[in-house]
């Protein structure tokens, strides 16, 4: 008997598939229970899609995008080897980074709850001229 387990490791589209479901589901405030509740699977099952462990399959990513309301091209944003990056493997230094690292943050994450709660689109564009003013006058 072998007693060698080769564990293979996940897909960097995957990856990068999975954290742009946490970071979409985080954005909204909804848990993974909720998120696969809706999906008729288990928040273990979210949370392997999330690593990357499990491949999310094409109906399975489609029903993803239609609970959290995003496009399915949102999940392959600035993935790695993307051609629109220019690089291959250049979603370390991708400009998602920063959104998640904010997203990942408390405070960025409250921001971000209050923020998709105004439906003016007015005020919403009034708020970034004073976070942008803010951000100047602190430079």
């Amino acid at each position: 008997m072998n007693t060698i387990v080769s564990k293979k490791k996940p897909n960097p589209i995957d990856i990068h598939v999975g954290s742009r479901i946490r970071l979409r589901r985080t954005m909204l405030g909804m848990s993974q229970e909720k998120l696969g509740e809706s999906l008729g699977i288990t928040f273990q099952q979210i949370q392997k899609y999330e690593k990357g462990t499990n491949r999310v399959g094409a109906s399975r990513l489609q029903n993803i995008s239609s609970i959290l309301n995003v496009p399915v091209s949102f999940f392959f944003e600035d993935a790695p080897g993307d051609p629109s990056t220019g690089q291959p493997g250049a979603s370390e230094a991708s400009s998602s980074n920063y959104v998640v690292d904010f997203l990942s943050s408390s405070e960025g994450l409250q921001l971000n709850r209050a923020f998709v709660k105004i439906d003016d689109p007015k005020v919403r564009r009034k708020i970034v001229d004073l976070v942008k003013a803010l951000a100047a006058d602190s430079e």
